[in-house]
């Protein structure tokens, strides 16, 4: 467990300093019973809450070290991080290459250091979305904050101003709307994950349903 964080982190750095931009051939890419598309299709809870940056605020708390509470001109200071990755929806469509920017999910671990006991995540979107996800799972290179896809701030429907993106994961898994981030020594299930989605949603294993 101790090798693969350290590859992680090492991709992450990697990304970081702007050295690594392989090329991705698509052979592989596409999991089982999904159709790859070119849009980016909106699924969400039908509820859209417009907020103004000056009133946007992200707080991450629980079994942490530094909790924090961070508006929108701190978040932006934040180092800030551009990944492309491909993007998996349980309804069965995927996306290769999405190009995100935002702050790395390292990035704001590093801030508010988990504490040993810190097992899991829950996540919370101002439209009261919740998901959930195991720490190791968001401790990765690719996962992040995004503030922007395709280089413009991502848009009401698509989650703006913020929004998780976990490539890994099933997309219900990133939540929109991102207002609040509880590190927690438990795991606890999520809007989808109590009405009969798997809590774990990995794609490549078409883990689509509990």
């Amino acid at each position: 467990m101790k090798e693969d964080y350290v590859r992680r982190k090492e991709r992450w750095a990697q990304k970081m300093s702007g050295k690594d931009r392989p090329s991705r051939p698509n052979a592989g890419r596409l999991p089982a019973g999904q159709h790859e598309v070119n849009n980016f299709p909106v699924l969400d809870l039908g509820v859209h809450p417009e907020i103004p940056l000056d009133k946007w605020s992200l707080k991450i708390h629980g079994e942490v070290k530094n909790p924090a509470s961070l508006g929108w001109e701190e978040f932006m200071a934040l180092p800030q991080f551009r990944d492309v990755s491909d993007f998996h929806c349980v309804t069965t469509w995927s996306q290769f290459d999405m190009k995100f920017e935002g702050v790395s999910f390292f990035t704001l671990a590093e801030l508010v250091k988990p504490k040993p006991s810190a097992t899991h995540l829950f996540f919370i979107g101002c439209d009261e979305y919740t998901t959930n996800a195991p720490l190791d799972a968001c401790m990765d290179d690719d996962v992040m904050i995004a503030h922007s896809w395709n280089g413009a701030p991502l848009t009401l429907e698509h989650g703006g101003p913020a929004r998780m993106i976990i490539p890994k994961l099933y997309a219900w898994k990133g939540a929109k709307f991102i207002s609040e981030i509880i590190f927690r020594h438990h795991d606890e299930l999520g809007f989808w994950e109590q009405r009969g989605y798997s809590n774990t949603a990995d794609p490549f294993s078409e883990d689509r349903f509990a």
